[in-house]
């Protein structure tokens, strides 16, 4: 897909101005139940006998727009929408394992999903491990007879580790596995897997779908239908939707996503250019990185290196923590993709649910920091590392 048409189908896509009165904006509709003109048309649209809508947990026109745009944007067949990131992630697990199964997973993954997995082995046996996924060889070692499900984060949150989705579907293939990409570091425009051969993709689209940080929601794009109809009864059943207000503001948010993620890219490179050439700063974990070992993979699959990376400071978490304290226009939350710079501490805020063994074999260090860059003036972004470098290191005890 060219880019001006990819800019053309953030604007427009799934929507004919026609259909809604010439409305500029797709409408909200602000609605939780659908009329029916007599009690045999309600009776045919429960049958499925007519596509109407019912329900608002079951479709909603102004999400139904959502759907439709993102499952072009990321080249599938079907999209879902979701309340959240979080119930994107589980009703595509549940979706493909049962009691028993095996998933292998990426060697890193965002702290609550590992807490979903956690869940899933604790009370139903539905087991899972993890694997570096550098070779078709490591990866075959650890495929298990009951293995449904290969899960993978690529960038790897938060360590920015790359995966090759090419080689992962090479080996999943041969096993009738799905591969399922978490894709929120990069949205559609950086990265689309199931054109690479991936089963499912899916986003927190509370990042740079939305980029303002005004929604939780999530997305989930199927490379099949008859993937998305494995999913539709357990979205209706356990509810986890996305209210029409959120879809309405996720579609004012896409408008804008190459033009944000370009300027947030180009930030980042600026950032860490800075980073790297300072005497307090170890590492920086950047896929776009030309001297990062993972860019040749990074540069095969992504567009561009992406707006998040990760970087560690000489020193303890006390000297990271203290580092952070003496920021000002940098803001310390979770969450990236925003607007505005955020910076983080992985080992004690995203990824606090992990057991510090694990967070260790994954790469997390206690002075290892996530930084997801805006769109401010990267000199205002430096400036402000800058004068936090030197103030925290006014207290350091040597």
């Amino acid at each position: 897909m060219k880019k001006d048409q990819f800019d053309t189908m953030l604007i427009h896509e799934g929507y004919k101005t026609s259909e809604y009165h010439g409305s500029l904006t797709p409408p909200l509709f602000h609605t939780s139940t659908y009329t029916f003109e007599t009690a045999q048309h309600g009776e045919q649209a429960f049958s499925g006998e007519r596509s109407d809508f019912i329900y608002s947990r079951l479709g909603n026109p102004t999400v139904q727009i959502l759907e439709e745009r993102m499952a072009a944007l990321e080249e599938g067949e079907v999209a879902l929408a979701f309340g959240s990131g979080m119930a994107a992630v589980s009703a595509t697990i549940f979706s493909l394992i049962r009691s028993g199964d095996h998933i292998l997973c990426s060697k890193g993954i965002y702290g609550c999903t590992y807490g979903f997995l956690e869940t899933l082995e604790n009370r139903f046996g539905i087991q899972h491990n993890f694997c570096d996924m550098a070779t078709e060889e490591e990866i075959q070692g650890l495929i298990q007879d009951n293995t449904k499900v290969i899960f993978i984060e690529t960038p790897i949150n938060p360590t920015m580790k790359v995966i090759d989705l090419e080689m992962v579907v090479a080996v999943a293939k041969k096993n009738n596995i799905i591969v399922v990409v978490d894709n929120t570091f990069c949205s559609p425009y950086l990265q689309r897997p199931l054109t690479l051969g991936c089963d499912i993709v899916l986003h927190s689209a509370t990042k740079y779908i939305s980029g303002h940080g005004d929604v939780i929601g999530g997305i989930v794009v199927c490379k099949t239908k008859e993937l998305a109809e494995q999913m539709l009864p357990i979205r209706k059943d356990i509810g986890a939707i996305m209210s029409p207000f959120d879809a309405w503001l996720l579609l004012r948010g896409l408008k804008t996503l190459s033009v944000r993620l370009d300027r947030q890219c180009e930030n980042a490179e600026k950032v860490v250019s800075f980073l790297q050439s300072h005497p307090m700063v170890q590492d920086v974990f950047y896929p776009g990185d030309t001297k990062n070992q993972d860019f040749y993979i990074a540069s095969k699959q992504m567009k561009k290196g992406g707006g998040v990376f990760a970087f560690t400071l000489n020193g303890t978490k006390e000297d990271a923590q203290e580092f952070v304290n003496h920021l000002k226009m940098v803001k310390i939350a979770v969450s990236l993709g925003d607007t505005e710079t955020l910076i983080q501490h992985p080992a004690t805020m995203t990824h606090a649910v992990v057991p510090k063994a694990l967070q260790q074999k994954m790469g997390i260090t206690d002075n290892m920091l996530r930084m997801s860059v805006g769109l401010e003036a990267w000199e205002d972004i430096v400036g402000d590392l800058q004068q936090a470098l030197v103030n925290s290191n006014k207290n350091r005890v040597y």
